[in-house]
């Protein structure tokens, strides 16, 4: 199973810092995501993407993790001609993780 057969992404973007939310199409689903999305598993898939800092926030009452990564967008949507300068592909690329079967 991938992620986004649980969940679905919005990225923002503020200088050379990536915001994605992923959010739970339903909330009983939020317990796996708080176990199989972490920083660890969105370093690995992200690579050298990803420059600074990854951190989680989790949002129970939404059903939601938000992730800030920094040093993501190659100067930021204003300094860089990267192609995806507001990280909208990162937010896909993240939809892409596989997550276990559970009974």
């Amino acid at each position: 199973m991938i992620l986004r057969d649980l969940a679905h992404a919005r990225t923002g973007d503020k200088g050379d810092t990536c915001n994605i939310s992923v959010i739970a199409y339903h909330r009983h689903d939020f317990a796996r995501l708080r176990r199989h999305v972490t920083t660890d598993r969105l370093r690995a898939l992200l690579g050298d993407m990803v420059r600074g800092d990854i951190t989680r926030f989790e949002l129970p009452q939404l059903g939601a993790l938000n992730f800030v990564l920094q040093g993501a967008l190659g100067g930021g949507v204003t300094r860089s001609l990267a192609l995806d300068a507001h990280g909208k592909s990162l937010g896909s690329a993240v939809l892409a993780l596989e997550i276990p079967e559970e009974a």
